[in-house]
């Protein structure tokens, strides 16, 4: 198993209620892999005091960000499947019994998503799977809805949230690990659309529950997390697209862009959030710094473009589906929290 630890400061709290419930959980057979990614508030001491039974913790001495730090706890496990769990939940009982026993039971799957319930308003859903709207933004199916049973039935997902999935081993030695320019976020759309090329499915296991204290690391409306969510967005639509879907996804970021303005005007999803905290100037600002700096790096990705298409099994019918079938739609994306 690899644990996340992407402790900040004033984060200990969450991490020591996220040590707790691996330590209730109903399924012993694991590992815990601690990374702390430059946290400032003795996160590794207190968890060398109060969880002296955690194997393994890397102590980072900055934040190399979500994806390096995924990539050391992979190289530093062991298990032939591995559990991502961000330090700002609480594993019910029975998540990774549930996860592992999905996976058990299909092997031709890489990727297992739980249902993400958040921390505050358990009755409430985070995610139960993500989906992606056509220029390759993401969110999480079924968010803020009421948890009624709508969502009870496994199955098939575009791909998990990186907040508590697990992986099939044998698909990151196909594929390789994560994209770690992406710093943070993208980075499980990036390694779910390419485990999807590559021929691995994506399972949503329902009864696999983890709460959720929702973007509690760099904030929910922060102008760091619009500028890395646009950036990473791009770079995926030219890493992974095909030239059709790609040729058209400016024309949907268009339409986002326009409801979401309206979102900012009339303090409606995530926009409006935003501007409630930061001026509507901060978020063009965050907008295009992250379309610049995604030019900079497009020489990279064009590259590993390349690289993608070598990688790809299969047809192109296929892929078309996905972009019908696990569509978010534009009001959900842009005017939901």
């Amino acid at each position: 198993m690899r644990f996340r630890g992407d402790t900040q400061p004033e984060r200990k709290d969450f991490l020591g209620d996220c040590l707790r419930s691996l330590e209730r959980q109903s399924f012993k057979d694991f590992e815990v892999i601690l990374i702390d990614n430059g946290s400032t508030d003795g996160s590794a001491a207190f968890v060398r005091s109060e969880f002296p039974w955690l194997g393994t913790i890397i102590e980072n001495p900055a934040n190399l960000g979500f994806a390096r730090a995924c990539n050391q706890g992979i190289e530093a496990s062991a298990g032939r499947y591995i559990a991502l769990l961000n330090n700002d939940t609480e594993a019910h009982p029975s998540w990774l019994a549930e996860l592992a026993g999905a996976a058990d039971s299909h092997p031709a799957v890489g990727m297992f998503a739980s249902k993400t319930l958040l921390f505050d308003r358990r009755d409430t859903i985070d995610t139960a799977g993500h989906l992606m709207y056509p220029d390759g933004l993401n969110r999480g199916r079924g968010r803020l809805e009421v948890d009624e049973g709508q969502f009870d039935e496994e199955t098939d997902i575009f791909f998990p949230s990186g907040c508590a999935a697990l992986y099939r081993r044998a698909m990151f030695d196909e594929i390789g690990m994560f994209d770690e320019h992406h710093f943070a976020y993208g980075d499980d759309i990036d390694i779910g659309i390419r485990g999807r090329l590559a021929g691995w499915g994506c399972l949503f296991v329902p009864r696999s529950v983890v709460y959720h204290h929702y973007s509690k690391t760099t904030g929910a409306y922060s102008p760091r997390k619009v500028y890395l969510v646009e950036r990473n967005r791009i770079w995926i639509v030219w890493k992974y697209f095909p030239m059709k879907q790609l040729l058209l996804s400016p024309f949907h970021s268009f339409a986002r862009y326009c409801l979401q303005a309206y979102g900012a005007l009339s303090r409606k999803g995530a926009a409006g959030q935003f501007t409630k905290q930061y001026s509507g100037w901060s978020l063009i600002w965050s907008v295009i710094k992250a379309y610049v700096d995604a030019f900079r790096g497009a020489p990279r990705v064009w590259r590993e473009r390349g690289r993608m298409k070598r990688l790809r099994k299969v047809s192109g019918a296929e892929i078309d589906r996905w972009f019908k079938y696990y569509r978010m739609p534009l009001r959900e994306i842009a005017l939901k929290d």
